[in-house]
């Protein structure tokens, strides 16, 4: 089937503007997550829950993209269109990840500088095809599926969940997509309570395999059931309301502490469960009534994926940076930070317009 015959419907530019006001807090959560001594005292503290947003915003995309589409679409043709859309950022994300690699041996990477090249290139290809490295190829120290670019972690699990939507769950009824949908997230909140967070999933082994997974397909169907049954309402100044939103529920400081881990899993749990689908649901019944707003959010919204791929191999130098000057603090670490920040959001821009575009676009004749 010819790619070309299927319509390009129309985007949600609120949604993709969220998606990059959540691609930008991200970053600034791993701006100061090595600040922190730990999980109850970074300062973007729930900075990590964007990448269930993502997740969720994923789900309702594909629904509404896709769902009325497999009369005349292949498994494989719809697989063809997903590499299309996401490999090209995971090659450079993982190229960017190797080049900077021996660059940042550190106090918290000792051991970087000996291993070997080929082991290095070994673990670059691998993260190419998005499969998660064994722990014997954990050539960083961290435990990460993907030691040249961490967050390949969180597309790892968005493969997963198209390969299900494609392959099994998009033939679900309203009813049976309903009972799943619930069936996980009361696996999400019971994780969340039990743990005090859903923070994890990056590392191959069993209990964070799980976590990925637990994190993955509530938000992600989640978000599908929502494409299906939601009758959006007009909302005035969405997009202000919805990123304003989107920025208390990740800014939010650590509840409960260290002696009531419970209460952070509540919050958590609520947040994923119940706030973030009524954003979504708000954001698609918005509207943007200006130029200037509909620009805020095209840009956002095309910055959002690369800004997410290109970012982390940057902090990788700011965190050997900190682990070299021991007891350095937010005062002393924001104009770096500050210029890690904007240095991704153009470098972002640049791999949009000479890179992710143009390659799209070649795959998208060669796949056709």
């Amino acid at each position: 089937m010819n790619n070309n015959k299927l319509i390009t419907k129309p985007h949600y530019p609120i949604l993709d503007g969220l998606r990059g006001v959540a691609a930008i807090i991200v970053v600034t959560f791993h701006l100061t997550e090595p600040l922190g001594t730990g999980h109850l005292d970074i300062i973007v503290n729930h900075g990590y829950l964007a990448v269930d947003f993502f997740f969720l915003l994923s789900g309702f995309v594909i629904g509404y993209a896709y769902d009325d589409r497999w009369h005349k679409m292949t498994i494989g043709t719809f697989l063809k269109r997903r590499i299309e859309r996401l490999q090209p950022m995971v090659i450079l994300g993982m190229t960017l990840g190797a080049i900077g690699f021996y660059f940042t041996d550190s106090t918290i990477w000792p051991l970087i500088h000996i291993v070997p090249v080929w082991k290095m290139l070994l673990v670059m290809l691998i993260g190419y095809t998005i499969l998660p490295v064994p722990l014997s190829l954990d050539i960083r120290g961290w435990q990460e599926m993907h030691p040249m670019n961490s967050v390949g972690w969180s597309l790892f699990f968005e493969y997963i969940a198209n390969i299900l939507y494609a392959v099994w769950i998009r033939k679900f009824s309203k009813l049976t997509l309903t009972v799943l949908v619930c069936v996980a997230g009361v696996a999400l909140a019971h994780l969340a309570i039990i743990n005090g967070d859903v923070s994890g999933g990056w590392t191959l082994n069993l209990e964070q395999v799980r976590v990925g997974i637990t994190r993955t397909i509530y938000p992600f169907f989640a978000g599908l059931l929502l494409s299906r049954v939601a009758k959006p309402i007009l909302v005035k100044n969405a997009f202000l309301w919805c990123s304003l939103l989107v920025a208390i529920v990740l800014y939010m400081p650590r509840i409960g502490g260290a002696g009531h881990l419970w209460m952070n899993g509540i919050y958590e749990s609520v947040c994923i469960i119940i706030v973030f689908p009524l954003i979504v649901y708000l954001g698609a019944g918005g509207e943007v009534h200006t130029q200037t707003e509909n620009k805020i959010c095209k840009f956002l919204g095309e910055i959002s994926y690369p800004l997410y791929l290109v970012h982390y191999p940057l902090v990788y130098f700011y965190v050997a940076w900190i682990s070299n000057h021991k007891g350095v603090t937010i005062v002393q670490a924001w104009p770096y930070a500050l210029a890690i920040l904007i240095g991704a959001i153009i470098l972002a821009y640049i791999t949009l317009k000479w890179y992710d575009e143009p390659v799209r676009k070649w795959l998208r004749k060669k796949l056709g």
